[in-house]
């Protein structure tokens, strides 16, 4: 069947003209040359060097030459006249050669006479007179050393630069590498917990595809899509998903790569890349890590002049310029978006700013779903139950999770990763690696036990408190001797006051818990108290919540330095507002302290039973603490069936 030509359409003006495919590559013509005039050379070298080290037997006039064309051991011979004067005869004998079976050869340094021919003849000695070639003496004498050199010079220095890419003329030239499709591509279906983002990004890819649908009602391609986040959430994976479902020309660059040790490379590196996007438009470009080279031009307090600050520039005309032409869409990543320059953030240059944010609870059941695609999981494994206890991870995280189950599993012989090395995993990432090599005494494993057990307790006590979901006293990393946790039910976006001053008492548990059972306070809650007065001090400071202070919000100070902006900055309040905001934290400090305490005092008994039951364990589960609290010991799994069983009876 006979195939119809393309037509002539705007996107494809000239169908016979068909853009290079990428993947195949062009005909090295001059580096084909190269090579055979190489290895030409190299064959030719060989050759001449094994002629010149062929068994030649080199003999003296008198008597041994004499004496063998006298006794008849001469076949032939030629005597050669050298460029350079000398003579010399060069033949070949009849004995043979024992080990190359060949006729030996022999060399004599003579000078000829009238008589020599003569004396050959009368011998029967077949002989002729040869004179050696000036133009090949001279041009194997002469050439040879210098290609020789040349050549060495070329392997050495000119093919290693080009391979590096630091040639003398390609500094100012773009490293933005262009991904192909191969088979391992990363697509949409494998980017989870950024449902929202991936709409947005899969609108572009969609405009890409196909423009009219898009265009019908007057709207226009976005120019930029700025994706923000914290590290670990997805934006570079989500960039990989782009370059995947794309049909277009996928170019990916780090923003470090712009910024050389050599003045102007970067605009000029800045340039080169949109050109080789304007030759391949309509094209993507990922600028991963883009605050490397676009953060805010402003001076600080030293002022000065920066070579990121062209870069910037030139980033800024190329994106939104005179000269701007459409059908580059840049794709840029950031953790660091309020060190950008506003000029850059702008619409018209980032026509859309992504959040991509930590996962929610489902989202983090779809990343574990699709990191434990290649893991045997056991069929027990609850996967929403690990995604309600990891709230604040990241994606990066979970997939970390998910690989040190695997290799825990493996390493203690299972067949398949159970959820236990799941939880072990999620501890391990969270806090560290248990450290069973250091070992606590009889009054240090008592002392932990009662600080985590306060902890406990007034968490499950107190108002609007999630679960606890265990409590360990055995070392993790490098500052826990122990660890409480607690396992959300679902993810909180706001904080109330009295979940606030609950949080507050479960910290200051462990300290009244000490002070409380063993007369003496320690070190221990170190951290504790540094997190009970971070929160303190943000709700007087930031959330109002405090009586005295009133509705008022007076910054913290916990703002990134950068640039010195913060380092300027006025105080705000007056020196009498700062004493009384000091007041008013160290009051809820000792209040939440006071509750705490009471509520120990008032379940002594209880936190004297989940002491001793948590230093015979080492770890307890919340299900563990829940019976000692209410039951006053521990039942067996018979138990919690039978009760669980009959609950609904109860109920009707």
């Amino acid at each position: 069947m006979e195939s119809k030509p393309e037509k002539r359409t705007k996107e494809n003006p000239d169908p016979a003209r068909r853009r290079p495919d990428p993947e195949t590559p062009k005909m090295p013509l001059r580096g084909l040359l190269i090579w055979v005039a190489v290895f030409t050379l190299i064959l030719f070298s060989v050759q001449f060097y094994l002629r010149e080290q062929e068994s030649v037997d080199r003999l003296s006039y008198n008597p041994d030459f004499v004496n063998l064309v006298e006794t008849k051991k001469v076949t032939e011979c030629e005597v050669v006249q050298e460029v350079s004067g000398g003579q010399y005869i060069i033949g070949t004998r009849r004995d043979v050669d024992p080990v190359s079976k060949k006729p030996r050869k022999f060399r004599v340094e003579v000078v000829v006479t009238d008589d020599l021919p003569q004396w050959l003849r009368a011998n029967d000695v077949k002989f002729q007179f040869k004179r050696q070639s000036p133009v090949m003496y001279q041009l194997i004498s002469g050439l040879l050393p210098v290609i020789l050199i040349l050549g060495l010079l070329y392997f050495l220095f000119v093919r290693q630069m080009r391979a590096m890419g630091n040639g003398a003329m390609s500094f100012g030239k773009s490293r933005a590498r262009m991904l192909t499709r191969d088979r391992k591509r990363v697509t949409f279906k494998d980017v989870a917990g950024i449902d929202e983002a991936k709409d947005e990004v899969v609108e572009i890819v969609e405009f890409l595809k196909d423009p009219k649908r898009f265009q019908k009602l007057g709207g226009r391609i976005p120019k930029g899509v700025l994706l923000m986040g914290p590290p670990g959430t997805g934006k570079t994976l989500l960039a990989k998903a782009i370059a995947g479902e794309a049909d277009v020309p996928f170019f990916s660059i780090s923003g470090s790569d712009f910024v050389e040790m050599f003045v102007g490379v970067g605009a000029s590196r800045v340039r080169d890349m949109f050109e080789q996007g304007k030759k391949n438009a309509p094209c993507l470009i990922f600028i991963d890590e883009i605050d490397a080279v676009g953060r805010s031009r402003f001076s600080g307090i030293g002022g000065g002049h920066d070579e990121r600050e062209q870069t910037l520039n030139a980033l800024l005309v190329e994106m939104d310029g005179f000269d701007t032409q459409e059908g580059i869409i840049i794709i840029a990543a950031t953790n660091r978006p309020d060190v950008l320059d506003p000029a850059l953030q702008r619409p018209g240059r980032f026509d859309r700013q992504i959040v991509i944010d930590l996962p929610t609870l489902a989202g983090r059941e779809e990343i574990l779903k699709i990191h434990s695609r290649n893991i045997l999981l056991d069929s027990k494994v609850d996967l929403q139950r690990l995604a309600r206890g990891t709230p604040g991870f990241s994606g990066a995280d979970l997939a970390n999770l998910m690989n040190e189950a695997a290799l825990l599993g493996a390493r203690t012989g299972k067949d398949v990763v159970v959820m236990s090395d799941l939880e072990e995993a999620r501890d391990k990432v969270r806090w560290g690696r248990e450290r069973r090599s250091r070992v606590l005494d009889d009054k240090e494993r008592r002392i932990t036990a009662i600080h985590e057990t306060g902890h406990a307790l007034v968490m499950k006590l107190v108002a609007e408190s999630e679960p606890i979901h265990k409590i360990t006293i055995i070392p993790r990393g490098s500052a826990y001797l122990g660890a409480t946790m607690q396992l959300p039910e679902k993810d909180r976006y706001t904080q109330g006051r009295v979940n606030l001053l609950g949080m507050l008492a479960a910290l200051m548990g462990g300290r009244a818990a000490e002070e409380l059972m063993c007369g003496d306070i320690t070190t221990g809650a170190r951290s504790d108290l540094r997190e009970a007065t971070r929160l303190a001090r943000l709700m007087v400071c930031e959330w109002g919540m405090s009586p005295e202070i009133g509705p008022q919000s007076f910054g913290t100070g916990d703002e990134m330095v950068f640039l010195g902006r913060e380092v300027t900055r006025a105080q705000t309040y007056s020196e009498a507002t700062a004493q009384k905001i000091d007041a008013e934290t160290g009051r809820i400090l000792r209040e939440a302290f006071a509750q705490a305490r009471q509520i120990l005092e008032t379940h002594r008994e209880v936190l004297e039973k989940i002491a001793a039951a948590l230093i015979e364990r080492e770890t307890l589960d919340g299900v563990d603490v829940d019976d000692l609290l209410n039951h006053g010991r521990i039942r067996t799994d018979e138990e919690r069936l039978a009760a669980e069983a009959a609950a609904p009876a109860t109920v009707t």
